[in-house]
């Protein structure tokens, strides 16, 4: 249901006149559009915000929008490969490379996702503290039993380290704590492939991942999974937006210093700050900051 809810609103971009009766004009043909890079969970955003500030539909936007994910995203901006991005925040290894690289980046914060945890349906824990999740991504809790749960192992599956969500999960949970090493088979590369594996798992209610809330929710939700509430409070629309979550963090529009002010990527990137731009995001099921 989230996901039809998320499609249709997509649609509605192209096919609803804004307040005021007349449809919004292109601001860009779509020779002249940018070379728009980011994370995978931005993309329905991408495609969007394509369609709407070129005129074409929203189905001819989503079948040229593509992304690199968050690393090579980050990376391909500050090499020149692309323009613009829309993007979550690059992992300290990915920083790293990119003050090697030395080209001035202008980063502002458009929106507000989460990091959220995933459990398997029929696994009675509703909510784990902050300070539970660090124990068992430490290995100090192994056993579901130890945080109200059944007489199971927990299985915690991580994503590998140049990733966005797992960029997430250092940044908002871990801290300076280093978590343990997860085996190959429980790093899934993709951020879909985490979420198959946890629907899939064979001990089914042993298994734990997480994911960030956009893709998780309307991108690739899969049946038999749930959230799990941090600190009692559950992951939504309301709470990601009121900061009543806890494992909040912002999603960024990037563009290189140097951009031409007269440029159609400058164009592009004042649109997407603008008001039209603010609502375009929200249309699209994501969470803009005010």
């Amino acid at each position: 249901m989230k996901r039809l809810l998320a499609v249709l609103m997509l649609l509605c971009l192209t096919a609803c006149a804004p307040a005021g009766g007349e449809a919004a004009k292109p601001i860009l043909t779509a020779d002249e559009y940018p070379r728009v890079d980011g994370s995978t969970a931005n993309l329905p955003m991408m495609a969007a915000i394509r369609a709407k500030t070129t005129g074409v539909s929203q189905e001819e936007a989503e079948a040229v929008t593509t992304c690199r994910k968050t690393s090579e995203a980050w990376l391909g901006l500050a090499n020149g490969v692309s323009d613009l991005l829309l993007v979550y925040e690059a992992s300290e290894g990915t920083k790293e490379e990119l003050a090697q690289i030395g080209t001035e980046l202008v980063t502002t914060p458009i929106g507000r996702d989460a990091l959220v945890f995933i459990v398997n349906a029929d696994n009675p824990v509703q909510s784990l503290t902050q300070a539970q999740l660090t124990d068992i991504y430490t290995g100090k809790l192994t056993n579901w039993k130890q945080v109200g749960g059944s007489d199971l192992p927990i299985i915690a599956f991580q994503r590998p380290e140049a990733s966005g969500s797992q960029s997430l999960f250092i940044k908002l949970l871990m801290g300076d704590t280093k978590p343990m090493d997860a085996p190959t088979e429980l790093r899934p590369t993709e951020m879909g492939g985490l979420i198959d594996e946890l629907a899939s798992y064979d001990n089914s209610q042993n298994a734990l991942g997480y994911s960030v809330f956009y893709y998780a929710s309307y991108m690739y939700e899969q049946p038999g999974l749930r959230f799990v509430a941090v600190d009692g409070v559950l992951p939504s629309d309301e709470t990601i937006a009121d900061g009543s979550y806890p494992l909040l963090n912002e999603y960024y529009l990037v563009t290189r210093a140097d951009t031409p002010e007269d440029s159609p990527t400058a164009k592009l990137r004042d649109w997407i700050l603008s008001d039209e731009g603010r609502e375009t995001i929200r249309q699209a099921g994501y969470i803009p900051l005010d």
